[in-house]
């Protein structure tokens, strides 16, 4: 528990992280061309924030054909739960591996 709370913590430790978990929440899934042209942000940059989110299990994606025959990653926000509390905060510490460290 300790080193998923750390890495979902340093996962949204960034304005562009929190603003694409914002934007698929409030839009459901989205393909990776819309999500950086309403986010106004570039595919690699989308690519390197969406990589980190789903590395720390915040987002999933999904490769997917068009009606043309084009490939689309669909991104989604994956059901997640953090409770910040001090005692929280001290159980996920006791649970913290090397990596976590």
């Amino acid at each position: 528990m300790g080193d998923q709370l750390l890495a979902a913590l340093a996962a949204l430790a960034n304005p562009h992280r929190l603003r694409i978990v914002a934007a698929l929440t409030r839009d459901g899934r989205n393909y990776v061309s819309q999500l950086a042209r309403e986010l106004s942000i570039s595919r690699p940059l989308l690519h390197l924030h969406l990589q980190k989110l789903e590395e720390a299990g915040l987002v999933t994606s999904r490769l997917e054909l068009s009606s043309d025959g084009k490939a689309l990653n669909y991104f989604e926000v994956a059901k997640f739960e953090f409770e910040l509390t001090p005692r929280a905060i001290a159980q996920a510490a006791k649970s913290l591996t090397d990596s976590g460290k």
